[in-house]
């Protein structure tokens, strides 16, 4: 029987740009979530490895060459040692290329997915580094729990206790690339963010969050103005406690008190070209 692994959607809560490094990669300090929406792996036994795309968004990945899920798999493999072998099936239900992590959660359902059918175990510390090799993404996504990143995304630490809450993304349907927004990206580097031990609710939660920023939102709002469009939507939809980019962009989120106002929400912001989704996170 075939088996399979969700890849949740990671939104950055807040994203701040603390610093440069030697290299050019960019030091980070972010809260990550992952709410209850994601793209689905499936896999089965075969004698060679290969890769089908579907799901709404899987004509997107169509061109490339090498999908990353594909890469994580022959990554997998060879720290194994042992061939890679299985037929997937990506199911792509979240757009590409949209700052929720879709690629690097896709490399690292790969990881766990194929650590099973495989029945290999890989050490903690060599999956971590597998999965860095994969994307600075990859290895929060990992656990796909929510986590504080640091470096250039690398360094996890818990997260501080997050109450029950709604979220919306919407996504305008613009694709942006990381590279030209951190390009973009202009004038001094922020603090790293101080937060509590925790929060009560979500309206505590919003307020905290107001304080802080995602750094690469005026240089994506600069290069793609719709998504300043989609952040006003979001301020206006009816309970709507914050609203911000997630990552490099485009896709934003509301937070709201519960995941029926969530979806309520959602449903309003719907329109012709637009992502959009509402629930739990």
């Amino acid at each position: 029987m075939p088996s399979s692994e969700t890849a949740p959607a990671k939104v950055n809560l807040f994203l701040h740009v603390v610093g440069r490094r030697p290299d050019g990669y960019h030091l980070l300090d972010s809260l990550a979530v992952f709410p209850h929406v994601g793209d689905v792996l499936h896999a089965d036994p075969a004698e060679e490895l290969s890769l089908a795309l579907a799901g709404p968004f899987g004509g997107a990945l169509v061109a490339e060459a090498d999908n990353l899920v594909l890469r994580a798999a022959r990554a997998l493999a060879a720290a194994a040692g042992i061939a890679p072998r299985a037929r997937l099936v990506l199911e792509k239900n979240l757009p590409v290329a949209s700052g929720i992590g879709g690629g690097s959660a896709d490399a690292a359902a790969a990881l766990r997915l194929l650590g099973r059918l495989w029945d290999v175990a890989v050490p903690d510390a060599d999956l971590h580094a597998i999965a860095l090799g994969l994307g600075a993404d990859v290895p929060v996504c990992l656990a796909s729990r929510a986590a504080r990143m640091g470096g250039v995304g690398e360094a996890l630490a818990e997260a501080p206790a997050l109450p029950g809450f709604g979220m919306v993304l919407v996504n305008p349907g613009v694709a942006v690339a990381t590279p030209a927004v951190f390009r973009a990206r202009s004038g001094p580097f922020s603090a790293p963010a101080a937060l509590p031990a925790g929060w009560a609710d979500a309206a505590a939660l919003a307020r905290d969050l107001a304080a802080l920023s995602n750094d690469l939102e005026p240089p994506a709002v600069a290069l793609q103005p719709v998504i300043g469009t989609v952040l006003d939507a979001l301020r206006a939809a009816p309970g709507c406690l914050l609203a911000r980019m997630s990552g490099s962009g485009a896709t934003c989120f509301g937070l709201f008190a519960d995941p029926p106002a969530a979806e309520a929400a959602a449903s309003l912001l719907r329109r012709p070209g637009w992502w959009c989704w509402g629930g739990a996170c």
